[in-house]
């Protein structure tokens, strides 16, 4: 009884008792993320602040790239476009992208996992754009931490039709909350499946949490590439990366925690 008042005393003042998320769980997690170094080398695309983003310098046969979440710069999709790759943009809370481009195909529109006036999935933006036998696609993807939803309502049929993933992860710390470790494991194993991953850039923005030894970043841009795209592959060894650069510029970059790398 004294238990069950002190948690609604807690709740009326907008707080809660929540167990925390066992270490070994977490650690097993980060495991399966050690990003790789592979055949295929990085390159970056888009400028150097916040919008460029390291992908595998595998952009041949690809023709388009599906982005959704617009933001004050389009250096990423600009760059693509001098590659021949066209990019399907969507964001419901702007009038479009920032500069206009005929390779540039936009609607207003949130990704999400329902099909309305205000959302779309991600099965739905393709098959309305770009037919089954288009080749392979890229995705680049910053939504504000409704990439989870997109993920789960997402068929994998869906997902290895494309070859290159960005995603920025948003609220990684919450891996030591049991609900946000079930939903951010079962979003990253979902993509285990086919892709690997290759890279990993924390955002500078919000710098990391910690427990025990263990440092999370709260935001990372995380790249993916799928399997059958890769011949070799051994732990990577460079962090920061060269190429990495700080989103927000005048702040330090963030250095990848040691319990996310292989070396």
């Amino acid at each position: 009884m004294l238990r069950a008042w002190f948690e609604q005393w807690l709740l009326d003042r907008g707080r809660i008792i929540q167990n925390t998320t066992r270490n070994k769980e977490i650690e097993s997690l980060i495991r399966m993320m050690v990003p790789v170094s592979t055949d295929v080398p990085l390159i970056r695309v888009g400028g150097d602040g916040d919008g460029g983003y390291l992908i595998p310098n595998d952009l041949d046969g690809i023709r388009y790239c599906f982005s959704p979440g617009v933001s004050s710069t389009c250096t990423f999709e600009s760059d693509l476009v001098v590659r021949g790759i066209e990019s399907f943009m969507a964001d419901y809370s702007v009038p479009g992208p920032p500069s206009t481009s005929a390779m540039f195909h936009f609607e207003k529109r949130f990704l999400g996992a329902c099909d309305d006036d205000i959302f779309t999935r991600l099965g739905t933006w393709i098959e309305r754009n770009v037919p089954n036998d288009s080749g392979d696609l890229i995705l680049q993807m910053d939504i504000e931490g409704s990439e989870y939803d997109v993920i789960f309502d997402t068929p994998e049929t869906i997902w290895r039709r494309f070859r290159i993933l960005v995603i920025e992860f948003h609220w990684l710390h919450s891996v030591f909350e049991p609900m946000g470790f079930r939903m951010i494991a079962l979003c990253l194993k979902k993509l285990l499946t086919a892709f690997e991953v290759v890279h990993i850039h924390p955002n500078n923005c919000c710098g990391v949490r910690s427990r025990a030894g263990l440092e999370v970043p709260t935001l990372a841009e995380i790249t993916f590439l799928r399997k059958d795209r890769i011949g070799e592959r051994r732990p990577a060894g460079e962090f920061p990366h060269p190429l990495d650069r700080p989103n927000i510029r005048g702040k330090p970059d963030l250095v990848l925690p040691k319990c996310f790398r292989g070396d």
